[in-house]
């Protein structure tokens, strides 16, 4: 062989060694990889607790548990904005908590930095202006943060 050949094999091993190593992760990397894995999961399972019980505490009609479970400033109406305490009073009087039971039987999605219920709500292609509710991190927890129509 050539001397010129011999480099030229040379050259292309150590090309394909050097891609072969830059394509592996380190440890490091996997593991970072991994505990993001991780997180996303305990992320989704206390995601679905929360609503598991939010479920459960609407369909109680358990105002007590309702209420540790919403933030300070929940939206109940939009037009005119009605947010705060009165939100059960107001279902009452309308007769909208089976409408608040249908729509948390919906599938949740994420949208502007909420979890929505129906998800068509987060479609904007489809105007969708029916109920819907809103669910949102506060300090860690998940808490209901808005329920209205419109």
């Amino acid at each position: 062989m050539t001397d010129v050949r011999v480099m030229r094999i040379i050259a292309t091993l150590l090309l394909a060694f050097a891609v072969i190593l830059t394509g592996c992760q380190t440890a490091s990397e996997k593991e970072k990889v991994k505990k993001e894995a991780l997180k996303k999961k305990a992320d989704d399972v206390d995601f679905q607790a929360f609503v598991g019980r939010l479920r459960k505490a609407v369909a109680k009609r358990d105002l007590e548990t309702l209420k540790s479970m919403m933030t300070d400033d929940f939206g109940y109406k939009l037009d005119p904005p009605l947010s705060g305490q009165g939100a059960f009073e107001y279902w009452d009087q309308q007769g909208i908590w089976p409408e608040l039971d249908g729509i948390l039987s919906e599938k949740f999605v994420k949208y502007k930095g909420y979890m929505v219920a129906p998800p068509q709500f987060a479609d904007p292609s489809l105007n969708y202006d029916g109920y819907r509710a809103g669910l949102r991190r506060v300090n860690g927890s998940w808490k209901f943060a808005y329920f209205v129509n419109g």
